[in-house]
């Protein structure tokens, strides 16, 4: 099933490497090979493997994914310049969104639900719980990195060849095959206080048909706690400079004493504002939970005549880790009360004591054990019928999660906890702790159950239509159908207002999608390559959409060609979006209206941000395009440069908090805005919760450039050494949204503003001699503005007022290797060499509140690790 594309005046495998951007801190490893057919994510034609594309693309094989020593995928891609804001890992989650351990990419800092990822050409289902409540994504953690062969990643939007998601880019995993032997490898590593360890091993067996190819993970790793890395175990911060984030859920708390706001008399002088007795819940939280997780693959294929071939892909994994947060905090919503004939009442007199501010710490922290199966299953069939190539399959792909909490881990239940203080059996004052048989009566169990499933058939045929002068013109088309389903059940304590101060989410949706696509490769006279694509994608839930792509690539001679592309794209509302039932998050900002009336009401608090989900959303429509080109200026030098943009038009985004809140939030009556009832004499009560939702409102403009040099095949002291720069820099990222009045927009530009750094780049040199090989890496993070939300209102104001600078965030990475035993590789490095702290930052009043910016900057400090592979 091998032709021969004709291709005239081609770039060499070496200009290839160039364009096809390794990730950072590693060399990209072009080697000779024979003239054979692929299809490189971005196109379904097959093509020789030195055809020079119209679109960037950037691609890390085996060799650079370990001389980068890395344990994961979401470590490569956390270090990769053309990886933005909303690239995450779970592992700082202490939350109850997204199970920890899980990680995403999102190419442009668009967004994780804005990049598609694809394993071996194929979707794959989506975790089973929504990062940010409504941000579904595909958890690249799932795919150990034993099991890559190389790495795709397509920086142009691409839903003319795959549909939904691809605005900002995909992601190809393509996995290891046809291996035969057996390999084995080990690594340990650690930093201050952390440690993690994998082993993997690969098998493979061949016969003169057929291959089979079984891959096994275990990857553990323990917990980081905030308590360990100095500076960032608190939440009033203003010892550095930031913000007092204390919660106004105290222990000891406040009360509502007779009508009358009234802190604790055994508050600690540090701890009272006013009538609140805040309390610091940072020694809580972990930076890097415990995880394990366990996988097998098995990719098998065989040759059933000369003209068929059947293949398959299984693979299972299992894991589990944990989150926590800081003890149960309630507040007046929660409805509790003190009889005044308690034994511990400290009001002498009262004629009434209502609970209003209070955190149950003597019941420990709130924490979930979180496990999660990971199946999915490939079957197909692939042949050739008159010179052209035709593959047919199915595929069933599911997640599961679960998380779980039992009474030894912190979970009150309202109504158990009124009972013991009705009974005077729990002391509610003065910070004391409860017996242990009192908090055994006030605890409970929980579960959440989370699952997604996808199921699809396809049917793909791609080979040449006709010869021209010019050459011969190819197609690739194909047929999809698939069916989505996403649920998460929170447990019904939650769904009863029994449980609080914790997250919830609860969602339910499914849909179906037929789709059909169709591709060209057209050469033109003067070394011209036009691609022309479209795709029709029809969704049960909303709607039809259909998307066209054009890319031009001209080969002007050996050392220079030049390229460019054009598409449209679009990305179909999330399951979550659709299926959303009542789901809350928390935000710091300050309740101004409420303050006005009871400076009890004046501290900056977390507050319950409710979310429902809206099944008329519509699709966000995007148009992208790139201008690029790839230079040899000297023997051994390649150069490429790339000018891109994207345009988001009907972004689904939150109703602006903002605009709820100067809207709504001055009326005690208001269903937006939920207040508990005023105190005597007041107009409005206790700010509790604002109920939120989604609209297809936003449109955002994302532009910049990239660039890559890479030089190779210098002779430096005996060895040979390669050197790379990887450089991308966010021209623009302008957003357009509601402002807070709700009667007219405003544009903002987020470049070089909180978590958008205007500039990231990463270098690299490798050097090999005989058995030796060392590399050295630098990863760069620019500068950018701190505080969002300068004065922690609720509403944005970046684009009005200029905050401090988070400073730039440089790391060293180094790696040595020995080669000189047989069959056997030893590695040797360090991420992080000079142990370099997180820049401080105030932080945004949401994810931010310890000092650091936590989607940018990891705060693990310096990591030693080695590893064995051994090959027989």
């Amino acid at each position: 099933m091998k032709r021969s594309l004709s291709r005239r005046n081609v770039l060499s495998s070496a200009i290839l490497a160039a364009t096809a951007t390794a990730v950072p801190q590693t060399l990209f490893a072009a080697e000779e090979s024979a003239m054979e057919e692929v299809a490189v994510v971005g196109s379904r034609i097959q093509r020789n493997a030195e055809f020079e594309t119209a679109t960037p693309i950037q691609v890390m094989d085996r060799e650079a994914l370990e001389k980068a020593g890395y344990t994961n995928l979401q470590q490569m891609f956390e270090k990769n310049p053309a990886a933005g804001n909303g690239t995450f890992s779970t592992r700082g989650n202490n939350q109850d969104s997204t199970a920890n351990g899980a990680a995403a990419v999102s190419l442009r800092g668009m967004g994780a639900d804005a990049t598609l990822v694809l394993v071996n050409g194929k979707r794959v289902a989506i975790s089973a719980f929504a990062e940010s409540i409504t941000t579904n994504f595909v958890d690249i953690n799932t795919i150990p990195i034993a099991a890559v062969e190389r790495v795709e990643v397509l920086k142009d939007g691409a839903s003319a060849i795959y549909g939904s998601d691809a605005v900002a880019g995909v992601v190809n995993l393509v996995l290891r095959k046809d291996f035969e032997g057996t390999e084995i490898a080990v690594d340990y590593g650690g930093a201050d206080g952390y440690d993690e360890q994998s082993v993997s091993a690969v098998w493979g067996i061949n016969s003169d048909d057929a291959n089979l190819t079984v891959i096994f993970d275990h990857h553990t790793n323990s917990t980081l706690a905030s308590v360990e890395r100095n500076g960032l175990d608190t939440a009033d911060q203003s010892f550095r400079g930031g913000m007092d984030f204390r919660s106004s859920r105290g222990y000891p708390g406040r009360f509502i004493v007779d009508g009358e706001t009234t802190i604790d008399p055994n508050c600690p002088d540090g701890n009272a504002f006013g009538q609140t007795c805040v309390y610091d819940y940072g020694p809580w939280t972990l930076l890097t939970p415990e995880s394990e997780r366990t996988g097998v693959l098995m990719l098998g294929h065989a040759q059933l005549t000369d003209n068929l071939e059947f293949f398959s892909e299984l693979a299972v994994q299992h894991n589990t880790s944990i989150a926590q947060g800081a003890p149960t905090p309630l507040d007046e919503d929660a409805g509790l009360t003190v009889p005044i004939n308690h034994p511990n009442n400290p009001f002498a007199g009262a004629t009434s004591i209502g609970v209003g501010r209070y955190r149950t710490v003597d019941a420990g922290a709130r924490q979930w054990d979180i496990e999660t199966d990971n199946l999915r299953g490939v079957f197909g069939l692939r042949g050739s019928i008159a010179d052209w190539d035709w593959e047919a399959s199915v595929q069933r792909s599911r997640s599961e999660s679960t998380q779980s909490g039992d009474r030894s881990q912190g979970w009150v239940r309202t109504d158990f906890l009124q009972e013991e203080i009705d009974a005077g059996r729990y002391n509610p004052f003065g910070g004391v702790q409860n017996p242990q048989s009192v908090i055994d009566a006030i605890t409970t169990s929980l579960v959440r159950q989370g699952k997604s499933e996808l199921r699809s058939v396809d049917f793909t045929i791609n080979g040449e239509l006709f010869d021209t002068s010019n050459g011969a013109i190819a197609m690739a088309a194909g047929l999809e159908h698939r069916e989505e389903k996403a649920s998460d059940i929170p447990d019904d304590q939650f769904q009863r207002g029994l449980i609080f101060g914790t997250e919830s989410v609860s969602a339910s949706a499914s849909r179906d999608i037929s789709s059909a696509f169709v591709e060209f490769a057209i050469p033109l006279p003067a070394n011209l390559d036009l691609t022309l694509a479209g795709r029709f994608d029809d969704y049960s839930d909303f709607g039809s959409t259909t998307n066209p792509m054009a890319n031009l690539l001209w080969t002007a001679s050996e050392q220079l060609s030049l390229r460019a592309s054009w598409g449209t794209g679009f990305r179909a509302p999330s399951l979550a979006q659709i299926g959303l039932g009542p789901s809350e998050e928390s935000l710091f900002f300050t309740d101004t209206y409420g303050c006005a009336i009871n400076d009890a009401y004046c501290a900056s608090t977390d507050y319950n941000i409710v979310f429902s989900g809206n099944p008329d959303l519509e699709a966000e429509e995007s148009e992208s395009f790139n201008i690029g080109a790839v230079i040899k200026p000297v023997d051994n030098m390649q150069l490429s440069v790339d000018l891109w943009s994207i345009t988001q038009e009907g972004k689904i985004d939150e109703v602006p908090f903002g605009y709820l809140y100067s809207e709504f939030c001055n009326d005690q009556n208001s269903t937006v805005c939920v207040r508990s009832t005023p105190l005597p004499g007041e107009s409005l009560g206790s700010l509790q919760s604002i109920n939120s939702g989604f609209i297809n409102i936003g449109e955002q403009t994302v532009s910049g450039i990239d660039l890559s040099m890479v030089y190779s095949a210098l002779t430096v002291a005996g060895g040979d050494l390669g050197l790379r720069l990887d450089y991308s820099y966010l021209t623009e990222f302008e957003r357009v949204e509601l402002d807070s009045s709700g009667e007219s927009f405003l544009k903002r530009d987020l470049a070089g503003e909180y978590e958008y750094p205007e500039h990231r780049w990463a270098a690299s040199a490798d050097w090999t001699r005989d058995t030796f090989a060392f590399t050295v890496g630098l990863n760069y993070i620019g500068e950018f503005e701190d505080t969002p939300d300068i004065d922690f209102d609720g509403t944005l104001d970046y684009d009005t007022n200029r905050s401090r600078i988070v400073d730039s965030f440089m790391t060293l990475n180094l790696q040595a290797r020995y080669t000189g035993f047989e069959n056997m590789v030893l590695s040797l490095g360090a991420d992080n060499a000079l142990d370099e702290e997180p820049p401080f930052a105030i932080g945004d009043g949401d994810s931010d509140l310890y000092g650091y910016v936590s989607s940018q900057h990891d705060p693990r400090g310096r990591f030693v690790y080695g590893k064995m592979t051994y090959s027989f």
